[in-house]
């Protein structure tokens, strides 16, 4: 049965962690055409001294944020499968980090009413162009955003459980072994039993046999 539950909370986690690879994969494909946008606007490299004092960070974030997600997706890959204790902890740390990013990120937007002042000028206009759809889609963006917080929420609580469930139990009772961990055991030779005292020569009902033999003929003489 603890094999049956792990193997599900296993599949369920990277399930999960597939999907919030793909976000961070969708990300960045994000940031590498508003790089191309970039480009083709200003005529050279966003890259250049020229630009420094007026850097896209918007892409850049995003950039960054979605190559994060991927990190976080092969860190719980690793963790679902070899259910290791360090690789676990690594991961509930990371997505526990990305939460409370998120969180403070969010918090500032809805408390803040000059958060735009926090952030610095983009030049491109893409973070502009950010929030005008967000605001223009806003239901549609708000359960985008709660089922990615729902996704990494989830993670870290089947991280957790797998946490708490321990390490592979690669046995069930004393007389039940694995036979890919153990598979000298199949063939292995068990020695007889070593018995203290004199030596005992044939079966028990044999040396019976012999004796009562001896006292019959010992009493027909």
């Amino acid at each position: 049965m603890g094999r049956v539950m792990r193997s599900c909370i296993q599949s369920i986690l990277k399930l999960l962690n597939s999907l919030i690879g793909m976000i961070g994969l969708a990300m960045m494909l994000y940031g590498v055409w508003l790089i191309r946008v970039w480009q083709r606007e200003m005529g050279d490299l966003p890259f250049d001294d020229d630009s420094d004092d007026f850097a896209p960070w918007f892409i850049y974030t995003f950039l960054g944020l979605g190559a994060v997600l991927c990190v976080i997706t092969c860190v719980g890959h690793v963790a679902a499968e070899t259910a290791s204790g360090c690789c676990l902890y690594l991961y509930m740390l990371f997505v526990f980090v990305l939460f409370m990013l998120e969180a403070g990120v969010t918090a500032d937007v809805f408390l803040n009413r000059d958060w735009e002042k926090d952030f610095p000028k983009d030049p491109t206009g893409s973070f502009d162009q950010f929030k005008d759809f967000i605001r223009t889609n806003f239901e549609i963006c708000k359960w985008i955003g709660l089922s990615v917080v729902s996704l990494q929420g989830l993670s870290f609580l089947l991280a957790l459980i797998l946490k708490a469930l321990g390490p592979h139990q690669y046995y069930n009772s004393d007389d039940e072994f694995a036979p890919d961990r153990a598979p000298l055991l199949n063939n292995a030779v068990i020695p007889p039993p070593y018995v203290v005292g004199s030596p005992v020569v044939g079966s028990r009902s044999d040396a019976w046999s012999i004796r009562i033999n001896d006292k019959v003929n010992q009493s027909s003489r």
